[in-house]
């Protein structure tokens, strides 16, 4: 169910976004300046294209919110400290060298390396 609404949601996305960007700009960004009273989005849609960005942008919000409830469902009584805690504590297969002594810093006595022929 998860994958449908996602996949319908995407394809909103999509002719959403294909949709604002065939529409012809009425000028006066973000609508300053555009004359007349009233607030920015008090106006009904004049033409088709605009009712159809309408009706893309409220299906969009719907499949949204669909999404926040499915996903709120799936994670219900579900805590990412328990998935933490739960875990193993242990890699089974994984072999530690042994260093032994290896971290212990150089001896007075051990002189550098120095290559051969020189």
């Amino acid at each position: 169910m998860e994958n449908v609404v996602l996949v319908i949601h995407l394809i909103l996305a999509l002719s959403l976004i294909g949709m604002v960007l065939m529409q012809r700009s009425e000028g006066g960004g973000l609508g300053i300046g555009g004359g007349g009273g009233g607030a920015a989005g008090s106006r009904a849609a004049g033409t088709a294209m605009g009712k159809a960005t309408w009706i893309l942008a409220i299906a969009f919000i719907c499949t949204s919110i669909a999404l926040t409830i499915i996903a709120a469902e799936k994670s219900a009584g579900a805590s990412v400290v328990d998935r933490l805690v739960d875990a193993p504590a242990t890699v089974e297969g994984v072999v530690t060298p042994d260093l032994g002594e290896s971290l212990l810093p150089p001896s007075e006595g051990d002189a550098p390396l120095v290559p051969a022929g020189e």
